[in-house]
């Protein structure tokens, strides 16, 4: 059976089996009603640089049922940069499919339900960029006041506000404002801005704002600001935050690696559903598993074959999307993430690197998917049960 990752942290230790947790797990009923479709209780996140639609859709055809895209600019959608063209959820749809909806979901180019991020620094660009997500068939708005990163919050964006948490409600409020009422708005947070008490209290005045302004659900990342993605998160704060905020909607994020992982937090804070980060890239069976452990069945690692065929389906949506010469440069990240299930793993790391063209990527995915590298499929099943 998967186990969870184990990182030293009392409150991590799961009272019950793993596979027992999963069984009893269901998607609280408040979510499905926001959300049709949104039947699971763990999602895609957003993640800068890799959750496009080519992410997605392959995400989707392997169990995940709801998907965040990565922070788009206010500025830049204004604009009709990216967000109107990459990001749009049903773009692949028309390129790749035959125009009719049902046919295209038919085909798995369905990327609903989905949320737009939205991020920036100013509430009245804040709320025209979250009108215009409106427009393109996002079923939930999402504010992004967690990224970490030095560059966006040198520019007063994302994990910024959480230092300033009067600037930081002036943009829920003005995002809440301009998204059509029957659309749900949501916000992305880190536990606090540092470990200070004082930034502490500032979280709390976020949190607690943005359900009094309506917003639906917060996802709560369990690492700070500052600390950015070093060093394991603090489960605790979601425990703690389920205690004193038991009857709103809570997701967490944070050191989710494997199918079990999801589990374990699920049970260990409370919280209605998990966002799966750096772990789903490369692995979008993550989500098959997962349905797996709670439908009660044994959870399986990919063949050699299904490895081959998500390669060329993330490889052929990512060309549809991006271009040749972009997507074969973007996936050398995913390639590579891709080879750790590989029984040479090492090897096809190191050609996928290479990788400048289409033909270099299908004559890697030739050389080392084609057959059943010294059944590797049973040494996949064998695995999971040790």
């Amino acid at each position: 059976m998967l186990q969870p990752t184990a990182i030293d942290e009392p409150c991590r230790k799961v009272p019950r089996p793993i596979d027992a947790v999963a069984r009893s797990v269901r998607i609280d009923e408040r979510i499905t009603r926001l959300v049709p479709g949104f039947d699971a209780p763990f999602f895609q996140a957003g993640l800068a640089g890799y959750s496009d639609g080519a992410m997605r859709l392959v995400a989707r055809r392997h169990g995940c049922p709801y998907c965040v895209t990565e922070a788009l600019l206010d500025r830049t959608l204004i604009n009709g940069g990216k967000g109107r063209t990459r990001e749009d959820p049903d773009l692949l749809a028309e390129e790749c499919g035959t125009g009719d909806v049902t046919d295209n979901r038919a085909a798995g180019l369905d990327d609903h339900p989905i949320a737009g991020q939205i991020m920036g620094t100013h509430p009245d660009e804040m709320a025209t960029g979250a009108a215009l997500l409106a427009t393109m068939n996002y079923e939930v708005i999402d504010v992004n006041l967690a990224c970490p990163v030095k560059k966006i919050r040198k520019r007063n964006r994302g994990g910024h506000f959480l230092a300033h948490p009067v600037d930081a409600i002036a943009i829920l409020k003005s995002v809440r404002d301009a998204v059509p009422g029957d659309i749900p708005t949501t916000v992305k947070l880190r536990r606090a801005f540092d470990d200070t008490p004082e930034m502490a209290a500032n979280f709390d005045r976020v949190f607690c704002a943005a359900y009094e302004l309506g917003y639906a659900w917060a996802t709560v990342h369990c690492r700070t600001v500052q600390q950015k993605y070093n060093g394991p998160g603090r489960w605790q704060a979601l425990v703690d935050l389920r205690e004193r905020y038991n009857d709103r909607i809570l997701f967490g994020s944070g050191d989710i690696w494997c199918a079990a992982d999801i589990f374990a937090m699920l049970e260990v804070t409370g919280v209605n559903a998990v966002s799966v980060a750096r772990g789903c890239i490369g692995n979008p069976w993550i989500f098959r598993q997962a349905r797996q452990m709670m439908a009660g069945a044994q959870p399986t690692l990919p063949t050699i074959e299904e490895q081959r065929d998500a390669l060329l389906q993330h490889f052929e949506l990512s060309m549809s999307l991006h271009g040749e010469k972009p997507a074969s440069r973007m996936m050398r990240k995913f390639g590579i993430k891709f080879a750790h299930h590989h029984p040479k793993g090492n090897d096809v790391k190191a050609e996928f690197i290479r990788c400048q063209c289409a033909d270099d990527w299908r004559a890697v995915i030739h050389k080392w998917y084609d057959h059943d590298i010294v059944g590797q499929g049973a040494i996949a099943t064998a695995a999971l049960t040790e």
